[in-house]
C-alpha cells in the first residue's frame, strides 16, 4: 500500500478527495471534514511558502495535540519543508538545544510556551515565530465560552515583526500557484528527537517513504476487527511521539477519524469513546492502569472499542488480565522505536497471543537476535540484543556521527539498527522483551537518558558526581532516582533544591522523583560510572 504513494501529503490528499465529507478529526468536540482539513492545510502551506520557507528548511512544532498540530504538520510536508515536532512541555533548556542542533529557521508554538521561545531568541536565529492558541480554530461560541469561564490556558504574546498569528495564516484562503507538490519518497519528512543513552537528544530523520511504509502497515493491523474507513481512534498518545504518529495520526491516510485532546483527561477520554463510538484506543501501560483504577469507569459505555493497543513499554501481564476480565477484550501489544519509525513487532489481531509477547515481526522489517558483545547470532530461543533492518530504514542520526557509529552496524551486506534491547524469539515467531542493555529509563512510556539527567545535576555548583537510574514501579514503569555526591565544602543543599534545579532545565517527565546523597559512586578501574551496581542495590532493597 505504501509504495502507491510518493509522499505524506499526496497520501493524505488522496484520502481527502475520496472521502471529502467524512469526519477526519474531532477536536474538543468539533468535527473537521477531510475537505475542510485539506483546505486549511493548503492555506498554511501557501502561507509558509509566501514567508519564504524553502524546501528542506526545518520548522519546529512546539504545540500540544490539537487540530493546529495536524494542519501544521501536513502543511509543512505540503510546503516541502521538514517538521521538527517536540513535546510542548520542554523548557527553554531543551528548546535551545534542539533549535540549534536542527538548525530550525521557523517555529510554530502555543501561546502558553511563547515565553520559552522568547528566552532562547538571543541564541537561536528564528526567522519567524508563528503562535497559536488552543481554541484558535474552534467555533466562535466555544472560544467565547473558554475565555469567559477561564477554560483555555492563556499566554502573553509580544507584538513584533517576527511574531505571526497561526490563525490568520490558516484562515486566509491561499492556493499559491508557485507551490509545487513534491514527489520524492526519499526526502526527509521530519526529524524526531529521542532521548536514548546520550547526554543530549538525538535527531532521527524520517523520510516520506519510511513513514508511509511503517504507518500504513501499523494502522491497518486491526483491519479484521474494524475497517480503516470506519475506524475512530482516540489519540491519547502525543503526536510528537512515533507511537502517536504511526498508530493514530496515520488514520488520516486511510479515511478514518482521529479524536484529539490537548492533554489526557480520563473522563474526557471516556466521554469521547462513548459520544463518538470510538473503535480504537492507543495507550501506554500507565494509561491502561489508570483506566482500570478510575472510580467512574462504570458510568460510561466503552463497548464500542474493538482494538486496544499498547506501545511505549512492556505491558504488565496483570493489567492485560484485568482488562480482559473487565471488557472481555485483550490489549494487543507492539514493540518499536523512533529509529525504526515505530512498529518492529505487533501482535496479530483476532487470535490469542501469548500474554508476555510483544508481537510478531511486521513484514517491512527484518531482525537478528545477537550477542551484544560479538554481534553474532544467538541460538533460537536464547536472549540477545535485537537488530533491525528495513529497506527504507533510518541509517544515521542527524548531525551525530559518533552516536551513528555506535547504533548502526553493517552485517551481511545490510545496515542494522542496534536497539540496545535484549529479546528472545520463540518457535512461533513471537518476540519477548527481556531487558535493556543500556542505561535508559522507561518512565510513563518515555525513554529517558540517564546521562542527560546526570549532566544537568552535575551543572549544579554543589554537585561533584551523579548517577540516575530507574526504580521499578507498577504504575509508571520506572521512577527516576538520582544518587548524588556533593562537594566536601558545600552545606545546606537538599534534595528539594536539586529537584527544583532539574525542573528548570528538564521536561517534567525527566525530573528525578528521588534524590539520595552519598559520599562516593561506584566506578570501574578506568573511572567509568557503574550504574548497574546501584540498580542491583535497589533490587536487593526491594526484595527485603
Amino acid at each position: 500500500m505504501a509504495t502507491e504513494q510518493t509522499n505524506i501529503f499526496t497520501a493524505f490528499k488522496k484520502a481527502a478527495q475520496k472521502y471529502p465529507k467524512k469526519t477526519a478529526v474531532i477536536y474538543l468536540g468539533t468535527r473537521y471534514t477531510y475537505q475542510r482539513l485539506l483546505d486549511l492545510v493548503e492555506n498554511v502551506a501557501s502561507s509558509l511558502f509566501e514567508l519564504g520557507v524553502e524546501e528542506g528548511e526545518k520548522v519546529i512544532l512546539y504545540i500540544p495535540n490539537s487540530i493546529q498540530w495536524v494542519i501544521a504538520w501536513l502543511g509543512i510536508q505540503r510546503a516541502g519543508a521538514e517538521a521538527v515536532p517536540i513535546t510542548p512541555i520542554y523548557t527553554a533548556y531543551d528548546l535551545r538545544y534542539i533549535a540549534r542542533d536542527s538548525k530550525a529557521s521557523y517555529i510554530i508554538c502555543a501561546d502558553t510556551n511563547y515565553g520559552y521561545v522568547q528566552e532562547v531568541l538571543d541564541q537561536v536565529d528564528f526567522k519567524k515565530i508563528i503562535v497559536t492558541r488552543l481554541s484558535d480554530l474552534l467555533p466562535w461560541w466555544k472560544r467565547l465560552f473558554g475565555w469567559a469561564f477561564d477554560r483555555v490556558p492563556k499566554g502573553k504574546i509580544a507584538k513584533d515583526p517576527r511574531t505571526l498569528s497561526f490563525r490568520r495564516m490558516v484562515r486566509k484562503p491561499r492556493h499559491h500557484p508557485g507551490l509545487p507538490e513534491k514527489a520524492d519518497p526519499a526526502k526527509t519528512a521530519e526529524i524526531l528527537y529521542t532521548g536514548g543513552t546520550t547526554k543530549f537528544p538525538k535527531g532521527v530523520p524520517i523520510s516520506h517513504g519510511l513513514y508511509l511504509e511503517s504507518a500504513l502497515e501499523q494502522i491497518t493491523i486491526s483491519n479484521n476487527l474494524v475497517s480503516p474507513v470506519e475506524n475512530v481512534i482516540v489519540g491519547s498518545a502525543p503526536l510528537f511521539h512515533i507511537l502517536g504518529q504511526t498508530c493514530g495520526l496515520a488514520i488520516l491516510l486511510v479515511g478514518g477519524t482521529l479524536i484529539l485532546m490537548p492533554k489526557v483527561n480520563l473522563d474526557g477520554v471516556f466521554d469521547a469513546i462513548q459520544r463518538f463510538k470510538a473503535r480504537t484506543l492507543i495507550g501506554v501501560p500507565t494509561l491502561y492502569r489508570m483506566i482500570l483504577e478510575h472510580d467512574r469507569i462504570d458510568l460510561y459505555d466503552l463497548s464500542s472499542l474493538q482494538y486496544c493497543f499498547n506501545g511505549g513499554d512492556v505491558l504488565p501481564v496483570e493489567i492485560n488480565q484485568r482488562w480482559r476480565r473487565k471488557f472481555n477484550k485483550p490489549i494487543y501489544q507492539g514493540y518499536g522505536a523512533t529509529e525504526t519509525c515505530g512498529g518492529v513487532a505487533m501482535c496479530p489481531t483476532g487470535i490469542d497471543n501469548p500474554l508476555k509477547s510483544i508481537g510478531k515481526v511486521v513484514p517491512s522489517k527484518k531482525i537478528m537476535v545477537v550477542d551484544p558483545a560479538t554481534l553474532k547470532p544467538v541460538p533460537p530461543g536464547k536472549p540477545g540484543e535485537l537488530l533491525v533492518h528495513s529497506e527504507r530504514m533510518v541509517r544515521s542520526y542527524w548531525n551525530k556521527p559518533e552516536e551513528t557509529a555506535g547504533s548502526f552496524v553493517e552485517r551481511d551486506g545490510l545496515t542494522w539498527y542496534r536497539t540496545a534491547d535484549v529479546v528472545s524469539l520463540d518457535e512461533q515467531g513471537y518476540l519477548y522483551f527481556v531487558d535493556r542493555t543500556v542505561d535508559t529509563i522507561k518512565h510513563k512510556g518515555y525513554r529517558v537518558s540517564s546521562s542527560e539527567i546526570e549532566s544537568v545535576l552535575q551543572e549544579h555548583h554543589a554537585v561533584v558526581g551523579a548517577c540516575a537510574i530507574g526504580v521499578p514501579d507498577p504504575k509508571v514503569g520506572e521512577r527516576i532516582k538520582a544518587v548524588v555526591v556533593l562537594k566536601e565544602d558545600v552545606k545546606g543543599i537538599t534534595g528539594y533544591d536539586l529537584i527544583k534545579w532539574c525542573r528548570e532545565r528538564l521536561a517534567s517527565y525527566k525530573v528525578p522523583q528521588y534524590i539520595e546523597f552519598r559520599d562516593m559512586l561506584p566506578k570501574s578501574k578506568v573511572g567509568k560510572l557503574l550504574r548497574r551496581e546501584i540498580r542491583t542495590e535497589e533490587e536487593r532493597r526491594a526484595q527485603t
